[in-house]
């Protein structure tokens, strides 16, 4: 792992990198998905593994999400993050996708890569957007569905 992180931080000092741990497994349902053989995960294994990484990151100076922790601190954890136990629902996936956007928005990366801080390429009216009820203009409704779609980002 360190050897990567040494490689991509050579690289450029252009290049983003974000770490993201190993998340939580529910070994409960990966044991009834396996048919109660032994799948030789647990969660406390992938917890020593999401520390590991964080405390590397860290040393390095380097962006990571554990996502071990975050995905953990919703009570519900268990029942709504996993299809199977070990990957991640709709649910789990919503965790992952806000702690990048964190990461992104509270980064002091030169340019920003959160969506709120790139160029908009059509902040003016476009013909691809749905027209007013009378039919005589369009309205730009890009800002209003991205806040909409990702309200648990504002």
């Amino acid at each position: 792992m360190r050897k990567i992180a040494n490689h991509l931080k050579s690289l450029s000092d252009h290049i983003r990198v974000i770490f993201l741990s190993s998340p939580p497994i529910n070994e409960e349902q990966l044991r009834r998905k396996l048919s109660a053989t032994q799948s030789g995960r647990s969660n406390e294994s992938c917890g020593v593994y999401a520390n590991a990484l964080m405390e590397l990151c860290e040393e390095m100076n380097l962006k990571a999400i554990n996502l071990w922790s975050a995905i953990q601190t919703r009570e519900d954890w268990l029942d709504v993050s996993f299809t199977d136990g070990v990957h991640l629902s709709a649910e789990g996936s919503k965790v992952v996708v806000k702690e990048i956007l964190r990461v992104l928005r509270e980064a002091d990366w030169k340019t920003s890569l959160h969506w709120m801080s790139m160029p908009t390429e059509y902040a003016e009216d476009s013909p691809y957007y749905p027209p007013t009820p009378d039919g005589t203009k369009t309205i730009n409704v890009s800002h209003i569905f991205s806040r909409r779609c990702l309200q648990w980002d504002v």
